[in-house]
């Protein structure tokens, strides 16, 4: 987790159903807090400050509450958007408790030194974010994995390859592959090419050698 607390002031929300399109046109984003089996709170705060947080907090990481004189401390747990605009429209917050481990995904970063790409090769991404488990305090960011093992055709990174700090728990299955290098759909027809060449080229002989002891049909 990074040393940066994020923090949201929020209000009380009465309107709900199809009033909160209003909200919206208003520059407020409806959201709710759902809190412990507790009853949830509908809230709502400006739009600008719901973009802010959601694109530093993401879904890994825990974000401060603050309505009236309540504090909560909650991971956004499911975001709407509208799908053409691509803004928020709503938001789910889980509150969460500092002592108690939490099952959240951060996104999993390749190192920018790829040998295989710089070698002309295609490194397929096979997985974007893993599942981990962890106190709030322990929760990090991202994952960032050394690819520089990346070189040759075949070559992979799976799960197992990812190192994470004491305190985090990777739940995600650890043969699941995370990238593996193939070869571009040029380089195949390139070899594909080069096999077709080969299996036209006649022998030294022109192809098919009489038998030793025969005669050609010229001789006979």
């Amino acid at each position: 987790m990074s040393g940066t607390d994020i923090s949201l002031k929020v209000e009380e929300r009465t309107v709900v159903g199809k009033g909160v399109r209003q909200l919206r046109r208003d520059g407020m984003t409806p959201a709710v807090i759902h809190d412990h089996g507790k009853a949830s709170h509908h809230i709502m705060a400006p739009s600008i400050a719901i973009d802010k947080v959601y694109q530093s907090a993401g879904k890994h990481h825990p974000v401060n509450l603050t309505l009236g004189t309540k504090k909560f401390m909650a991971l956004i747990k499911d975001v709407a958007f509208e799908p053409r605009k691509h803004t928020i429209t709503h938001l789910v917050f889980n509150a969460i408790s500092a002592k108690e481990k939490q099952q959240t995904e951060v996104p999993v970063h390749l190192s920018e030194d790829i040998p295989a790409e710089k070698a002309g090769y295609l490194v397929i991404r096979q997985l974007d974010a893993v599942e981990i488990e962890a106190l709030p305090k322990d929760l990090i960011d991202e994952i960032v994995l050394d690819a520089s093992s990346l070189a040759e055709i075949g070559d992979k990174l799976t799960v197992a390859d990812i190192s994470v700090p004491t305190g985090v728990t990777i739940l995600t299955a650890a043969d699941h592959p995370i990238a593996v290098v193939e070869e571009t759909k040029a380089q195949m027809s390139e070899e594909d090419e080069v096999e077709a060449e080969a299996a036209d080229v006649p022998s030294e002989n022109g192809g098919e050698a009489p038998a030793e002891g025969e005669k050609t049909e010229e001789a006979k």
